[in-house]
C-alpha cells in the first residue's frame, strides 16, 4: 500500500500545494513567502489524503 500512496502522493500533493498557491495568488498576497508557505502546506496536507485514498482503493478492491 505504500507504493500506491506515493504514487498517489506524487499527484495529490502537487495538486493541494498548485491549488494553494493559486488561493493565496487569488487572495492577493503574491510575496514569495505566501506563496510557499502555501505549497509547503499543500505538500505536507497531500500525505495523509494521499494515505487515506490508497487505504480507500485497497479496501474497495477487496470487496
Amino acid at each position: 500500500m505504500l507504493r500506491l500512496a506515493s504514487i498517489l502522493y506524487s499527484l495529490i500533493g502537487s495538486s493541494l500545494a498548485g491549488a494553494g498557491v493559486i488561493a493565496v495568488l487569488v487572495a492577493g498576497l503574491v510575496s514569495v513567502q505566501a506563496i510557499l508557505t502555501a505549497a509547503a502546506i499543500g505538500a505536507v496536507l497531500g500525505a495523509p489524503v494521499a494515505w487515506l485514498v490508497a487505504r480507500q482503493l485497497y479496501q474497495g478492491s477487496s470487496a
